[in-house]
């Protein structure tokens, strides 16, 4: 069945679409996956967290987030400790290696991004602010 204003597709579309876009990029620039780049990110705008919080806040498994902390952490982008609180939980969080390359491949991806919002001739500030108010929508459900 074709719907012509199905909105669920255009969105799984274009979210897939920047998804590989910025992986594109940062590999090329950074050496970066961008699911390891997001990570980097959350850790960033969550502080030292655990492991259970990122995982939550990623929407995947710790399993999954296990690895990829793993892998950033051998290569000195975060640190990984005990959590003082005691349990089998563990701390995470930026090194200042891992906090420049967030701040410096971030910049790049949103520079390289709202230049393809306006080359489509969509105004940057108005899809940002009509974005935020469907995220904002959607935590709220």
């Amino acid at each position: 069945m074709n719907h012509p204003n199905n909105l669920g597709l255009e969105l799984h579309t274009l979210v897939s679409r920047l998804d590989r876009a910025g992986d594109r990029i940062l590999r090329a620039n950074h050496g970066l996956s961008y699911r390891r780049f997001m990570v980097l990110v959350m850790v960033g705008e969550l502080g030292a967290s655990t492991q259970r919080e990122l995982a939550d806040s990623l929407a995947v498994t710790e399993p999954s987030v296990s690895r990829m902390i793993a892998a950033l952490a051998g290569t000195g982008l975060l640190t990984v400790a005990p959590d003082p609180a005691g349990g089998n939980r563990r701390r995470i969080a930026l090194t200042d290696s891992g906090r420049t390359l967030v701040n410096r491949a971030g910049t790049e991806l949103i520079q390289r991004l709202t230049q393809l919002v306006e080359s489509s001739g969509v105004p940057f500030e108005t899809y940002l602010a009509h974005t935020r108010r469907l995220n904002a929508a959607l935590q709220g459900s």
